[in-house]
């Protein structure tokens, strides 16, 4: 029999594998190493991108937090000065009206009604007199009903008392002045 010996043969094939696996093996890491850094390169820039998204998009919010401001400080101006301009309208409407109040009262003010005090406080206003009779303070408050500037006469007391020697009723009441819109003021003048 003849004796062949196969373990060169064999081992230069282990030797031939181990080193087509270790290639591989090579090949494989290196694929592996390139597929990282391509994965790594690739978010790397999308980080880069999305940071300098987020960078541009703080500086546009800073922006528009000033004009925020701004807008927030000049809402507050205009209102500072539609309310300074309410107040003119106001002054402007009623400084006259004073006038017309007092106008009223003589036209209003039946004979033998003497008033004694006159006090306004915002639309009531408070009189207080002398009248000869009963008769003479409700003429004054059907007076006052039927006035355009003046509304709602409350009587509030009525007390006889001697004045000088003479008997008179002392009365109060309260009455309301009509405001007058701007354009009824402009129509009565």
């Amino acid at each position: 029999m003849i004796r062949i010996n196969l373990l060169p043969h064999r081992e230069e094939a282990k030797k031939e594998r181990r080193q087509q696996f270790f290639v591989l093996s090579g090949l494989v890491v290196l694929l592996g190493l390139l597929i990282v850094f391509a994965v790594y390169t690739a978010i790397a820039g999308q980080l880069s991108e999305q940071e300098s998204a987020n960078a541009f998009l703080k500086t546009k919010i800073a922006q528009l937090d000033k004009e925020l401001d701004q807008i927030k400080r000049l809402k507050e101006q205009t209102q500072a000065l539609l309310a300074r301009k309410q107040v003119i309208e106001n002054l402007q409407r009623d400084r006259g009206e004073t006038v017309y109040l007092l106008s009223e009262m003589v036209k209003q003010v039946p004979e033998g009604v003497y008033l004694k005090s006159l006090k306004q406080e915002g639309l009531k206003i408070s009189l207080t007199g002398y009248a000869q009779s009963n008769a003479r303070v409700s003429a004054l408050m059907r007076n006052l009903e039927a006035s355009d500037w003046l509304e709602n006469p409350q009587l509030i007391e009525v007390k006889a008392s001697v004045l000088n020697g003479r008997r008179i009723n002392e009365f109060a009441m309260n009455v309301i002045v009509t405001r007058v819109k701007p354009d009824d003021s402009r129509g009565k003048k």
